[in-house]
C-alpha cells in the first residue's frame, strides 16, 4: 500500500500529547525552557548547549526596537479593534518584508550563496569581494548591511560576533559576514552599518541551522515585542496618536487637472 501523507509535528491523544515523538505532560513541561523547545519544534532535535544560548541571545537581540513600522502598525490596529489581539499581532508581522525585520533570511541565502562558492576551492576574501561588486553593479541592495539609526555600528550586530567569538563558535559563515563588511565597504566606496540581521544568519548558519529557518527567530522575537507593546496600548493608548499625527504630516494636494 502507498505510504499516505504524514506529519512529524504532534499529535493529540485522549491521554496525553506527543510532540516530535516525546510526552508533552510526561517529558517536555517542566524540563525544557521555551527557547529549547522552540528548537526542538522548529527542528526535531534537543539543542546542544550552544545552540539554546545563541537562539536565546538572537530572540532577546531583534524582539524589540522601538516604535517600529510593525509596532506602529500593531498599536493602531489594536486601537480600530480593541477586543482583536490577534489580528493586531497579525498587521504587525505582516510587516517583516526584505526591507524591516525579514532581512535575516536573505542574508542567508547570501552566505550560503558564497560558502558554497568557498567550498568548490573560491579563496573566502576573494568570494565577498566578488558578491559585493556584484551586488554593487546590479543596483541591488545588499542584504544586512546598512541602518537608519545605528552608525557606524550596530551595538546587537557587535555583540552577537563578540559572543560568537568567545563561545568558540565562529565558523565559515560569521567569517564571510566580516570578509563582506570589508567588501560591501570598498564596493560602494565608505564603510555600512553591519545590521543585526546578518550576525544572526552567520551564527544560525555556523551552528546547523538550515538557512529556512532563519527568519522564524525574527518573526517569533517581534511577536513577543509586539504584544508587550500591545499590552502597553491598553494602558496607554498611542494608536489614534500616531494615526492623528500622520496625517497632519502629509498634506493633501489637489490632483491635477
Amino acid at each position: 500500500m502507498a505510504r499516505g501523507p504524514v506529519s512529524h509535528m504532534s499529535q493529540a491523544y485522549p491521554d496525553r500529547v506527543e510532540v516530535r515523538g516525546r510526552d508533552l505532560a510526561g517529558d517536555l513541561m517542566g524540563r525544557l525552557s521555551f527557547t529549547e523547545y522552540f528548537h526542538l519544534l522548529l527542528t526535531g532535535h534537543e539543542p546542544t548547549e550552544d545552540q539554546r544560548f545563541f537562539l536565546d541571545l538572537l530572540l532577546v537581540a531583534i524582539a524589540e526596537h522601538g516604535m517600529m513600522p510593525t509596532n506602529v502598525a500593531a498599536r493602531m490596529t489594536l486601537a480600530a479593534d480593541p477586543d482583536s489581539l490577534q489580528g493586531a499581532v497579525a498587521a504587525g508581522i505582516l510587516g517583516c518584508g526584505p526591507v524591516l525585520l525579514g532581512t535575516a533570511e536573505p542574508c542567508a541565502r547570501l552566505l550560503e550563496d558564497a560558502q558554497a562558492k568557498v567550498a568548490s576551492g573560491g579563496r573566502a576574501a576573494a568570494v565577498a569581494d566578488e558578491t559585493a561588486r556584484a551586488l554593487r553593479a546590479s543596483g541591488a541592495k545588499v542584504p544586512g548591511f546598512g541602518h537608519p539609526v545605528h552608525r557606524p555600528l550596530d551595538p546587537r550586530a557587535e555583540r552577537i560576533l563578540e559572543l560568537a567569538d568567545a563561545r568558540g563558535v565562529t565558523g565559515a559563515h560569521v567569517l564571510l559576514a566580516r570578509l563582506l563588511r570589508d567588501a560591501v565597504a570598498a564596493a560602494w566606496g565608505r564603510p555600512l552599518t553591519m545590521n543585526v540581521s546578518m550576525p544572526i544568519a552567520a551564527v544560525m548558519l555556523d551552528l546547523g541551522f538550515p538557512a529556512s529557518a532563519v527568519k522564524s527567530v525574527p518573526i517569533l522575537a517581534r511577536t513577543a515585542g509586539l504584544l508587550a507593546h500591545l499590552a502597553e496600548e491598553r494602558e496607554e493608548p498611542l494608536g489614534f496618536l500616531m494615526a492623528a499625527h500622520a496625517e497632519e504630516a502629509i498634506e493633501y494636494e489637489r490632483p491635477p487637472g
